[in-house]
């Protein structure tokens, strides 16, 4: 049987407040499988985005494991857990986080690069990638000159460059119209 993608075994979070501390997660336990499509919802404050930032790796529990890909990432310092989110991880952020300075091409390109992809490869995926968004026409504008809807595409582009294992999707769909969503 193939390992899952995704395994959290009773992961814990406590943000320590000073004088209060923060359960943010409580020995939360889960499998995600490869090709399953899942939804983390719950009230403001419930933990979603804490949850999210382990499976990212973006931050460590306070106690259990995360394993992606088989590989226990709960105690890797932030080079290995950078190193496993560069290559395995693609983020769609709710506010995208595109470099202004830099055109839609650029974005798309910026995490390939950090990774040596190939001028040719990168050519090749960025227009994949902006035929599958509808952007071809929009390769060197810059973030000021598009929509919100056009920005949140170039985000999707951008996080599936690297063929990642694993997409950590906030409110992904939130700005653009019910067909493309």
């Amino acid at each position: 049987m193939e390992k899952p993608v995704i395994e959290l075994k009773n992961v814990s979070k406590i943000y320590d407040m000073g004088e209060v501390k923060v359960h943010a997660l409580r020995n939360v336990s889960m499998k995600v499988n490869k090709g399953e499509f899942i939804c983390i919802m719950g009230p403001s404050g419930s933990g979603k985005s804490t949850l999210m930032d382990m499976v990212g790796c973006l931050n460590i529990p306070t106690g259990g494991t995360v394993f992606l890909e088989g590989q226990d990432i709960s105690k890797l310092r932030e080079s290995g857990l950078a190193r496993i989110r560069g290559s395995k991880v693609g983020f769609i952020f709710q506010f995208f986080n595109l470099y202004p300075g830099l055109t839609v091409t650029e974005n798309i390109a910026l995490p390939m690069r950090i990774h040596n992809y190939s001028e040719k490869d990168i050519k090749k995926k960025i227009s994949e990638l902006l035929k599958m968004v509808g952007l071809e026409n929009r390769h060197d504008h810059l973030p000021s000159q598009l929509s919100g809807g056009e920005i949140q595409r170039v985000a999707i582009a951008r996080a599936l460059s690297t063929n990642p294992s694993i997409i950590m999707a906030d409110e992904p769909t939130g700005n653009v119209d019910t067909k493309t969503s």
